[in-house]
């Protein structure tokens, strides 16, 4: 489980946005940048790729509705 999952926007032109994005899982502090595309760059090259894998969707869920949807 994702907590207290925050995000920030980075940069917003015609280009490129991007947001920085933190939580904790399992005790450890993750951050990165999540771009327009939905890729992410992790901040902390100490994740495993299994974990990135598995932490990817709830990263990309939670972007799609604070960035995105209209609440």
């Amino acid at each position: 489980m994702l907590v207290h999952f925050q995000w920030k926007e980075l940069r917003n032109n015609l280009l490129r946005r991007e947001w920085a994005f933190s939580f904790f899982h399992e005790g450890q502090y993750m951050s990165g940048i999540y771009y327009k595309n939905g890729s992410i760059k992790w901040g902390d090259s100490n994740v495993s790729s299994q974990k990135k894998e598995k932490l990817e969707p709830y990263v990309h869920d939670l972007m799609l509705y604070h960035v995105y949807e209209q609440h």
